[in-house]
């Protein structure tokens, strides 16, 4: 295997993973098909927090502007500013329909290019994972926004999907490698990202969104198994073929929709909040400030 951790390497984000949204776009399309309950999931993220409609926000990792359209909607008087490392994903974003009410950035989280205490909500969705020096990403976040400013996080649990992982160590072993998968949320999950956060800001809540995939058929898995191939194939003993991965995948998932009717996936997200006095702690921490 690679020596890198593809979670965090710099070529990857930067490269033909994310130059475009194709593969974020499959993902989306089958969590929209297949999951149970049906949720959107970006609505379910930005109604976390209370808006009053003036904020200004900034999109940390904002792929091809997901979160645009609830966001002007949310905070029209606003100002909005969208950033991803990925130049190519930024140019895709400033294509989106929604483009018109943000400026999109080709920005890296570690240099953040604004002033201190700049934004009300930083928004840093299923990205903090994917960054190296985590330290440096999570201070500049903290110095940009506003003393009563919110960070949103959305990520993964380390629990999301373990039955994809069961088949995939099941396929590593069948194909001679009885070896841990290495979980992609890892370096910043629901679990680890409260104490993580809690470092730099004097209040964190999180919040729990449990699904299920419901598969029929053995076509939209390896999809999405497809789609996160440029990340995943790195991860693979270097005589291991990708192609010969999901050959595995296919016989065992095939296997199980034969027998069960359908493969059913579990999914667990959510969203971390933190801040250092505004939104859900703003009176908690008022009274604890004027106690002392």
């Amino acid at each position: 295997m690679t020596s890198g951790d593809p979670r965090t390497d710099r070529e990857i984000l930067t490269g033909q993973a994310y130059a475009t949204d194709e593969h974020l776009a499959v993902r989306y399309r089958i969590h929209e098909r297949y999951s149970r309950p049906a949720v959107d999931f970006q609505r379910w993220v930005l109604d976390v927090i209370e808006w009053s409609g003036d904020e200004w926000v900034l999109d940390l990792g904002c792929g091809p502007g997901t979160y645009f359209a609830g966001v002007a909607a949310r905070a029209p008087r606003g100002r909005h500013i969208a950033g991803d490392l990925s130049f190519g994903m930024a140019q895709q974003a400033r294509q989106n329909k929604d483009a018109a009410t943000f400026s999109v950035l080709n920005l890296d989280a570690t240099k953040l290019p604004f002033p201190d205490a700049t934004f009300d909500v930083v928004l840093a969705n299923h990205m903090l994972y994917h960054i190296a020096a985590l330290p440096d990403a999570l201070s500049e976040i903290r110095r940009v926004l506003k003393p009563d400013g919110l960070l949103v996080a959305g990520t993964n649990s380390e629990d999301n999907m373990p039955e994809l992982d069961t088949l995939a160590r099941r396929a590593f072993a069948l194909l001679g490698y009885p070896r841990p998968v290495p979980k992609p949320t890892a370096g910043f999950s629901l679990e680890h990202g409260p104490a993580m956060l809690g470092h730099y800001f004097r209040a964190v809540a999180r919040y729990d969104l449990p699904g299920a995939f419901h598969f029929p058929e053995v076509d939209p898995v390896l999809e999405y198994i497809n789609s996160m191939r440029t990340v995943r194939e790195p991860q693979l003993p270097t005589d291991v073929t990708w192609a010969d991965f999901i050959s595995m995948m296919e016989k065992q998932i095939s296997r199980l929709i034969r027998h069960f009717g359908e493969l059913r996936v579990r999914k667990l997200s959510g969203v971390i909040v933190a801040t250092n006095g505004g939104g859900f702690a703003r009176e908690y921490l008022a009274r604890l400030d004027a106690s002392r």
